[in-house]
């Protein structure tokens, strides 16, 4: 226990939620005498709040205080786990329409081995990978605890849950949970024969969650994604999926000189279908310009509520025309607070 941790954490929290300076006393004596500090599930909210607020590397920060927060630190069985995890997906997913969701497991004693609730598999095969090359690790563990896929190049890979030293276990996603949007181009109908797709919630589950000095190691958040994470990465990436010579060669472009600068004109016209085919199937998704608009915002209310901003300029700026956008042109403390949210090592 960090009393030192635990008092800034209760005294950020009795001036934001405006609580009486003897509230804050006696919260504080009460954790001494009891010789641990269990938050409250409102303190446990506005923990989580506060560690979106404080992700430096999130350019959408501007919706912290919208985060619905899950406090399912009672859980400590892995089929009832999974049906929470399910219904976080339900719930954040809401027809398209997503809500910014984290739930929040038990600290020190449930582990989820996942880095997204739902991500696709990668396999090695003859013929190169099939799949998402990022998930071929974690695929092959999963297949060593028993899965099998089908082999297609958008599988999505099974949840993978552990509890204490037990055993991990794992359990598939039903199909109907698993919101995907059909990759389509508005104005060029061969980019639909490609058959990409991709799904409609991004749920980070390979991170901790800490606030007051307590770790939280699952605790799976999401928000919504910007069009550049898929469009500019997922599917454009040489060490992902690599679309952009497909794309290049259904848009005619010359693939032959650098200077004709194909790989630019392929990875707009790639986003261009990404945000089209979400927008056109009614899934939240925001473009990179307007984001950054959104980020100018953020900026100005933590000014205006005194607060110092931090952020990590090389994730903050969009991968497409960063330039283009304000972030580009800005220093940024890249000083982490607490609480945040923090890489952790894969349990396997």
């Amino acid at each position: 226990m960090n009393l030192q941790e635990i008092r800034r954490f209760l005294a950020l929290y009795q001036m934001e939620q405006n609580e009486s300076e003897q509230w804050l006393t006696n919260r504080l004596q009460q954790v001494e005498n009891e010789g641990v500090y269990i938050p409250s599930t409102e303190e446990l909210t506005f923990g989580a709040r506060v560690a979106w607020r404080n992700s430096n590397k999130c350019i959408g920060r501007l919706f912290w205080q919208s985060l619905h927060v899950e406090d399912a630190r009672d859980i400590l069985d892995e089929h009832v786990i999974f049906e929470k995890l399910l219904h976080h997906i339900r719930y954040a997913t809401n027809d398209g329409k997503i809500r910014p969701t984290i739930t929040v497991f038990a600290s020190g004693r449930v582990k989820i081995w996942n880095h997204q609730l739902i991500r696709y598999a990668g396999y090695e095969t003859e013929a190169g990978i099939v799949g998402d090359p990022h998930s071929v690790p974690f695929t092959k563990v999963c297949e060593s605890l028993g899965w099998r896929g089908e082999g297609t190049a958008f599988d999505v890979l099974p949840l993978v849950i552990q509890v204490d030293e037990r055993n991990p276990l794992w359990f598939t996603i039903p199909q109907e949970d698993v919101l995907e949007v059909a990759i389509r181009h508005p104005e060029q109908q061969k980019v639909e024969e490609l058959a990409l797709k991709w799904y409609a919630v991004p749920i980070i589950s390979s991170m901790r969650f800490q606030m007051a000095g307590i770790d939280f190691q699952a605790a799976p958040f999401n928000g919504w994604y910007m069009g550049t994470e898929i469009g500019a990465r997922n599917l454009a990436d040489h060490d992902r999926y690599n679309m952009l010579p497909k794309i290049a060669e259904i848009f005619g472009l010359d693939t032959t000189r650098q200077a004709s600068l194909w790989r630019d004109r392929a990875l707009v016209e790639l986003n261009i279908a990404v945000l089209h085919s979400f927008k056109e199937d009614g899934v939240s998704i925001v473009d990179h310009h307007t984001a950054a608009q959104q980020f100018k915002l953020f900026e100005e209310a933590e000014h205006k509520a005194g607060r110092d901003l931090t952020g990590n300029w090389t994730w903050l700026i969009p991968p497409l025309s960063p330039a283009t956008t304000h972030i580009f042109h800005k220093p940024y403390d890249n000083v982490y607070n607490t609480p945040n949210y923090f890489y952790q090592k894969p349990p396997y």
